[in-house]
């Protein structure tokens, strides 16, 4: 990497808040890297307008859908969310004039629903030990009884993984030749998918990993697929491994990455940093890059960062990631 690259995610003048979205940071990890000739790389997607990666999922949805003339200014916009998804199309629907239903689960951090209704949306709550899942249900019942509604469906759109393979892996192509690894949490798959995709076309040798949640254990923004529902942009053959993370191991790497290298980030961070950290392992050199969704803002309230893992309330009934 040049000097004249160096902090070009900082700088720019855009016409809207909207055009802002992209361009964050890749920052080495020098600490947590367990082999000198194996670097570590983290892209900090909390960057982005409303502090996460789904700014860009949102964005390309949006757009997606008014190029098609699918929506018109006061629609109703319907959105099963773990609450990131919800935030950013809140964010954009207000800049743009539409309404918004978020449908998210009960049992999410304080923080988001408050970040929704401060945006303007409505929230419905589903089921909260469902998880993610019962937010996706209880969405395709209330579009399927109003036909009103538009549904991006980020789990389906294929808007959200091109947003990663125009955006997000071009920016991680732009500062590195190689990229030996890349590892991103397994949400909608559409990081996944599209960063893969576009990586493996740079070098068909670049292993692409999935960090997953335990089945069952209630993990904000990421999913078991074990636990049954494998959203329809996923594309399994994109995969090199899935590795299963536990939520006491996400919440560890997550004060980890804090501690060691002053990045505070939302606990899904923590779980792919645990995957990033054992891939690079197993490496003898090169480069592993993985994805950090968003900033820790979004979970204060869960004490995560001040409180011993041992001693936290609810390590199996909150949801996390």
């Amino acid at each position: 990497m040049g000097g004249d690259v160096l902090n070009r995610p900082c700088g720019g003048q855009f016409e809207s808040i909207l055009e802002a979205i992209g361009n964050t940071p890749l920052v080495e990890l020098q600490r947590l890297a367990p082999n000198p000739d194996v670097r570590m790389f983290a892209k900090l997607e909390g960057r982005n307008p409303t502090g996460s990666v789904k700014d860009r999922v949102a964005k390309a949805m949006i757009d997606r859908a008014e190029a098609e003339g699918l929506i018109a200014p006061g629609q109703t916009i319907l959105e099963p969310t773990s609450g990131n998804t919800g935030i950013a199309l809140a964010m954009i629907c207000r800049r743009k004039g539409y309404r918004l239903k978020a449908v998210m689960p009960d049992n999410v951090t304080t923080e988001r629903s408050q970040l929704l209704a401060m945006y303007g949306a409505e929230i419905v709550y589903s089921e909260g030990p469902k998880g993610s899942n019962g937010a996706v249900e209880l969405a395709l019942e209330m579009a399927e009884a109003d036909s009103s509604y538009y549904m991006p469906y980020q789990y389906g759109n294929e808007a959200n993984p091109l947003a990663h393979y125009n955006g997000t892996a071009v920016e991680i192509l732009e500062e590195l030749d190689e990229v030996t690894a890349f590892v991103s949490g397994l949400g909608t798959g559409g990081t996944l998918m599209g960063v893969g995709r576009r990586l493996k076309e740079h070098d068909p040798e670049t292993k692409i990993v999935a960090s997953e949640p335990m089945q069952g254990e209630l993990v904000d923004g990421l999913r078991s697929l074990d636990d049954g529902f494998i959203p329809p942009i996923i594309d399994l053959s994109v995969l090199d491994r899935k590795i299963m993370v536990s939520n006491r191991d996400s919440i560890v790497w997550t004060q980890k990455l804090l501690r060691e290298e002053g990045i505070f980030a939302g606990v899904s961070a923590g779980a792919i940093a645990y995957v990033a950290n054992r891939i690079a392992g197993e490496l003898d050199e090169g480069n592993v890059v993985f994805l950090i969704p968003d900033d820790g803002w979004k979970y204060l309230s869960s004490g995560v960062y001040t409180t011993d893992v041992d001693e936290l309330d609810g390590l199996e009934t909150t949801n996390w990631w």
